[in-house]
């Protein structure tokens, strides 16, 4: 009786790729292999030791131990805002304009939960990260995917490839599109734009009359010499945009689940009415250490983090190309979007990367995860020391000189 009850949203939801190559790597590492995993976007480094010593701080204070507010609390919300005025040149009121998240991930599914009607149309680039699209699907909205198109050296998006397709997308789809998502730098490719890009997509929005949903996860981790733009910077950009982001890459504090959606004051009203219904907030001596990381140790990103990926990503480029795998240089965020060896590129990303684990105990993250024009990529994160890049570059070496063989 109860096998003919049907869950109509978790039905419409794809099969979680990753989760064969999570499999594989449980088994192997039971199996006693040392695994060195690339596969999930990670910090490997503690949180800054000023910001844990504010949480210390905080937690030991009674008086922070009962429930939080919803939205975030003032300091923190104001901190965000001072933020962006400082980063953006942005003008942001606390209180009608920004609020904080659970990381940005929570915040993205619930805002996008708070104003999806059933059937609305979202345009979503092609590949993505997987919940830029499927938080439409779990709201009950339709998702148009389009391909990203950018240059394979530089990374660069093709931005006039980029508003033919998107204008393309806007005049075919029925019903009318409501929203468009845009992340960059990009998860997974690393992609990236220029400030021109987002001064053509508000133009855009409000001629076509559709919403911007913005995702700057990775803005703080740029190298030579790129700086991440905001959708906020356009003049008027808050009619029809709003932004998100995280502290999780920037200061190491995935864990801690600290993020904030900042814009229209609509959308940013409806995430708020909804999380009201839905939760009480962080817990307070978090969102405290937040402020405070915000507030006083805005250098941290730039002196600390940045530093750190950018030397793993030129140690991997190096070590990998001399192990036969010719990679890219990304000049933002803390991945890379290898395209498969061309000996094995016929094998498609999942069956790669399975290749990869078990024959060289390397993890990495099949591109077809994130989308179908992926498929001839892996997403490489910058998780492991320079010690252990090295290793899995003469275990990768190992591995093509096999295919080789084969052959």
């Amino acid at each position: 009786m109860f096998d003919e009850i049907q869950f109509e949203k978790i039905n419409r939801l794809p099969k979680y790729i990753f989760a064969e190559i999570n499999e594989l790597k449980l088994s192997l590492r039971r199996q006693g292999h040392d695994i060195i995993d690339f596969s999930m976007g990670n910090p490997d480094a503690p949180t800054p030791e000023p910001i844990v010593d504010k949480l210390c701080e905080t937690v030991r204070r009674p008086k922070t131990h009962g429930y939080s507010a919803s939205k975030g609390i003032y300091k923190l919300r104001l901190a965000i805002t001072k933020w962006y005025k400082r980063k953006y040149g942005v003008d942001l009121d606390p209180e009608t304009e920004a609020v904080a998240t659970m990381g940005s991930k929570e915040g993205y599914v619930h805002l996008v939960q708070a104003i999806s009607n059933p059937g609305d149309v979202a345009i979503v680039p092609d590949p993505t990260y997987p919940i830029h699209s499927q938080a439409f699907i779990l709201a009950g909205a339709n998702v148009e995917k389009m391909e990203l198109v950018f240059d394979e050296e530089s990374f660069e998006v093709d931005e006039d490839r980029f508003f033919a397709d998107l204008n393309d997308a806007l005049e075919n789809s029925i019903p009318k599109p409501k929203f468009v998502v845009v992340n960059f730098p990009h998860n997974p490719s690393t992609a990236t734009v220029t400030p021109a890009f987002y001064e053509r997509l508000v133009a855009l929005a409000k001629q076509k009359r559709f919403y911007i949903i913005s995702d700057i996860a990775y803005a703080d981790i740029t190298f030579d010499g790129y700086r991440t733009p905001s959708v906020l910077q356009v003049p008027g950009a808050k009619e029809v945009a709003v932004e998100s982001y995280t502290l999780s890459k920037s200061y190491n504090m995935a864990g801690w689940r600290v993020g904030f959606v900042v814009g229209n004051p609509k959308l940013v009203g409806a995430l708020q009415a909804i999380k009201s219904w839905l939760d009480y907030g962080m817990f307070t001596p978090i969102q405290v250490a937040a402020t405070v990381a915000l507030d006083e140790y805005g250098d941290i990103p730039e002196a600390q983090i940045v530093p750190r990926y950018r030397k793993r990503r030129d140690v991997m480029v190096e070590a990998f190309g001399n192990a036969g795998w010719r990679l890219a240089k990304p000049n933002a965020s803390m991945f890379i979007w290898a395209k498969i060896p061309e000996k094995v590129r016929h094998l498609g990303s999942l069956e790669f990367s399975k290749q990869l684990l078990s024959q060289a105990n390397v993890a990495v993250s099949p591109g077809i995860g994130f989308g179908k024009y992926g498929d001839e990529y892996v997403r490489i994160a910058l998780i492991e020391n320079e010690k252990r890049i090295r290793q899995a570059a003469r275990n990768i070496k190992q591995y093509l000189k096999n295919v080789e063989t084969e052959r």
